[in-house]
């Protein structure tokens, strides 16, 4: 998919990657970009940016794990610029948490990390369906390949959003509908850089796995993942190979984590 004359929605997009998508892709001559986040004001700015520029695009508070919300950005999209053509269900949440972590951390991780991708594709699949074209990103993470030692709610959750995505691809493939899994490794952001501060393990793990990345290198990464409609998205190019690395000996990949990593009881 090509991003020029398209309309795009995101979640998460106040900030961080989501930000610098809204704005590569209001460079690229979007038709529409639809900047949503909990921080209306931060995405308010990020619009300003784009239209000052001369691009189209338009602000608004959205709970990415409300299907209500999500729904009502695609009621919005649809109204400003027209049918949606990509789903960027963008938003992210981490604890930096064990398995002990509390209840309401599991439920906020899986509602975020999971359901958000779950409900953006209802809401969207529909009108993409009936137009037989239409794409949908999943930002998910390197995480969700490698794991994230120290981090049990995280890596649990962005594992299951590249398994929902893979099955995303495999039913609507053949519909005209692509699927693609972003996963980056470290990027900075304010989801990374305070764990990273306070020397948490998932966040050190994560930065001592690959170069830290500009959310703008990201960014470049999904205008050409998505012109080739790559189904894993990797801005981290080493990711695909320790990924078939893992996936050729499980068990001495579980044994050299546990080297590198010095995991601890959590």
């Amino acid at each position: 998919m090509e991003v020029t004359g398209r309309v795009v929605v995101l979640t998460g997009a106040a900030h961080g990657i989501g930000a610098a998508m809204a704005r590569r892709f209001a460079a690229e001559g979007a038709a529409g970009v639809v900047v949503s986040d909990l921080d209306l004001e931060a995405a308010e700015q990020v619009v300003a940016g784009i239209t000052a520029s001369g691009g189209a695009a338009i602000a608004r508070h959205a709970d990415a794990s409300s299907k209500e919300d999500l729904k009502m950005l695609v009621t919005e999209a649809r109204t400003e610029f027209g049918p949606v053509d990509l789903f960027c269900s963008n938003a992210g949440a981490a604890f930096g948490t064990g398995v002990h972590a509390a209840d309401e951390q599991w439920t906020r991780s899986w509602a975020i990390n999971v359901m958000q991708h779950v409900h953006a594709a209802q809401v969207a699949l529909p009108a993409m369906l009936s137009r037989g074209n239409g794409y949908l990103l999943i930002t998910a993470s390197g995480a969700g390949l490698l794991g994230t030692p120290g981090d049990a709610p995280y890596s649990v959750t962005k594992h299951a959003a590249v398994g929902l995505a893979e099955w995303l691809a495999i039913t609507y493939r053949p519909r005209g509908v692509r699927v693609s899994a972003l996963c980056p490794l470290g990027v900075r952001t304010a989801l990374l850089e305070p764990g990273i501060a306070a020397g948490h393990p998932a966040a050190l793990a994560i930065a001592a796995a690959a170069p830290l990345l500009e959310p703008e290198e990201v960014a470049e990464s999904v205008v050409h993942g998505l012109a080739s409609e790559e189904f894993l998205i990797l801005p981290h190019e080493s990711v695909r190979e320790t990924y078939a690395r893992k996936a050729a000996g499980l068990d001495e990949w579980i044994d050299r984590t546990i080297l590198e990593t010095g995991a601890r009881k959590r």
